[in-house]
C-alpha cells in the first residue's frame, strides 16, 4: 500500500471538506513531504483519482474574486471513509509496512477507538514476533551474521528490525493504556489541521 492514499483520505476526512492546497498544507505541517512520496503533484493527482473512484466527492467552486481559476473542494464519501479506516487498520497491524505508510498510520491512530487501536497494535507485536521466528528458523542471532557470510547481515538486520519494532510498539501500547492521547469517541482529538492563513 502507498502512504499517499491513506494520507490524502485522512487529511480530507479530518477537515470535512478541503481543497488541494489545504490538504498539502496539513500534510507538509507533519513533514510528510520529507518522509513520504507526498509531493504537491502526487497530492493533486490522488485527489482527482480518488474522486473518480467514488472515495471523494468533488465540489467545483466559482472562480475567486481576484480572478484565479475555480477551486475544487473535496469531501470524503462513506465509501472513502470505509477505505480510510480499512487502510489504517491494515497499516497498524502489518509488520511489513514501509516507514512512510506506518508513519501515516500512527499519525491517524487517534481516529480509532482506544480499545481498537490497542488491539491492532498488540496484533502488530504478534506479527513481528512471528516474523522474527520465521527468520530465526534459518539464522541463529547468537552466532552472529558471519555464519552465513555477508548474506547473514540481511537476516541480522531483519531480526534487529523485528526486535526494535516490537519494542517500540510495546512502548506505544503502554503509553496508550496509561491514557495518552484522545481517541475517537473520547472528545476533541488533535488532528493536525491548520487554520487558513489570511
Amino acid at each position: 500500500m502507498s502512504a499517499i492514499r491513506l494520507l490524502v483520505l485522512g487529511a480530507v476526512r479530518q477537515r470535512g471538506r478541503a481543497h488541494g492546497y489545504q490538504v498539502r498544507n496539513d500534510l507538509e505541517s507533519w513533514g510528510a513531504h520529507e518522509w513520504s512520496s507526498t509531493k504537491p503533484g502526487s497530492i493533486y493527482h490522488a485527489l482527482k483519482q480518488m474522486a473518480k473512484q467514488g472515495l471523494l466527492l468533488a465540489h467545483e467552486l466559482a472562480p475567486s474574486a481576484a480572478g484565479g481559476p475555480p477551486r475544487t473542494e473535496y469531501e470524503i464519501t462513506e465509501r472513502g471513509s470505509d477505505e480510510f479506516l480499512s487502510l489504517l487498520r491494515d497499516t497498524l497491524v502489518s509488520h511489513d509496512q514501509k516507514m512512510d505508510t506506518l508513519s501515516a498510520g500512527i499519525g491517524f491512530i487517534v481516529h480509532l477507538p482506544r480499545d481498537e487501536a490497542l488491539a491492532l497494535l498488540k496484533r502488530r507485536v504478534e506479527w513481528l514476533e512471528a516474523w522474527r521466528t520465521s527468520v530465526t528458523d534459518y539464522y541463529t542471532p547468537e552466532d552472529g551474521p558471519a555464519q552465513l557470510g555477508h548474506i547473514g547481515e540481511i537476516m541480522h538486520f531483519w531480526v534487529h528490525s523485528a526486535d526494535a519494532g516490537a519494542e517500540w510498539t510495546r512502548g506505544l501500547i503502554e503509553r496508550i493504556e496509561e491514557g495518552a492521547y484522545t481517541f475517537d469517541g473520547e472528545g476533541q482529538t488533535l488532528n493536525g489541521v491548520h487554520a487558513e492563513e489570511a
